[in-house]
């Protein structure tokens, strides 16, 4: 295990910049996921750490050493691609020895070790069959096995989980979460999905144009966000964002009053009002202070436990919940209602967060 340090670290391709001088630390045996929208430069960031792309400035270390000018075999670490990357000509066993070929270890340590890790994520019965007889749940566990016998320094993983259906997915996400509590080892992991990110990561880094925006555990950027894209990228669904505007001494949100709140100091464009769609509420008192908003019904998402609905406030669209039962008629007029404390404040220029009420 290492951890690895990020300084400055910068890539470009001519006169574009993919990635811009980021800092980030990794600790040892920490699992740390990338996230952001596709050319965010979070894959390449990670291609950078494994030797895959040049450093165009900046300095890398892994386990305290700068690692710069050294190839990807010389780093001690081990990456699991989106496409598996395994051969089919191979049988499993194979496949998950074929690093430790040309490793100099004894046969019956490397043997040891693809037992091991077959037995670690539950491939013992499939040792003598080809990837075509595997599914694609399998085939990843193939790959992640591979690295995994290296015993590296550290995993980097790039959207690994992306060709798989959702069901699928889904396991995919327990099996890594778990097999890195086992084993402890350093993780970086690369995803577009923000789910991915909040169950899997001790830490997450939101990226957006090759910066990135705000480091923190999942609940402290899903309760904290510092920015409008930080607050709708992380939470499922999406923040609803109201322009509100400020009326003596206090702010106007959808024909909604505040009272008792003093307007924030923000730029002349105003404010936006961020509210989750589980604060959102249907037919449920927010107590004194809170916010309730009255639209018209657009689309109700039944999904039994609780039901989506979304509610157009007369130019704006918000998501709103009510109990899995409650499914209101589309065109219907409703009240939504948010309690005191889960309102989030945001400039509408610079869409920083300007605080809570």
């Amino acid at each position: 295990m290492a951890s690895i340090q990020l300084e400055g670290l910068t890539k470009r391709y001519g006169r574009v910049t993919a990635v811009e001088k980021i800092d980030l630390t990794i600790g040892d045996g920490e699992f740390v996921v990338l996230v952001g929208p596709s050319g965010c430069g979070k894959s390449t960031t990670l291609r950078m750490i494994a030797g895959l792309e040049d450093i165009s400035a900046g300095v890398l270390r892994i386990g305290g050493e700068v690692v710069n000018q050294r190839e990807p075999k010389q780093r001690n670490i081990a990456m699991v691609f989106q496409n598996y990357a395994i051969y089919p000509h191979m049988t499993v066993g194979q496949n998950i020895g074929f690093g430790l070929y040309t490793s100099g270890l004894p046969r019956a340590e490397k043997e040891a070790r693809i037992r091991e890790a077959a037995r670690t994520l539950r491939l013992e019965e499939l040792l003598d069959r080809r990837p075509a007889a595997l599914s694609g749940g399998q085939r990843q566990r193939v790959a992640i096995g591979r690295a995994m016998v290296r015993d590296p320094a550290a995993f980097l993983f790039d959207e690994p989980l992306s060709n798989l259906d959702a069901q699928l997915r889904s396991a995919m996400r327990i099996e890594i979460k778990r097999l890195h509590q086992r084993l402890g080892t350093t993780t970086v992991y690369v995803t577009h999905d923000q789910i991915e990110a909040m169950t899997m990561a001790d830490r997450i880094v939101v990226m957006r144009d090759g910066r990135i925006l705000q480091v923190g555990t999942p609940i402290e950027l899903y309760e904290n966000p510092v920015d409008v894209f930080t607050a709708r990228f992380i939470g499922s669904p999406a923040m609803n964002l109201v322009p509100a505007e400020a009326r003596d001494g206090a702010l106007s949100v959808g024909g909604s009053l505040l009272p008792g709140q003093g307007a924030p100091s923000t730029s002349q464009d105003g404010v936006l009002v961020g509210i989750r769609p589980h604060d959102l509420v249907i037919g449920q008192g927010n107590g004194e202070g809170g916010l309730a908003l009255s639209g018209t019904v657009t689309a109700a998402e039944p999904l039994g436990s609780e039901t989506l609905v979304h509610v157009d406030l007369g130019g704006t669209e918000v998501v709103a919940t009510a109990p899995g039962r409650v499914v209101p008629a589309v065109d219907s007029t409703v009240t939504a209602q948010a309690a005191p404390g889960s309102l989030y404040l945001f400039d509408a220029k610079t869409e920083r967060a300007l605080g809570r009420l």
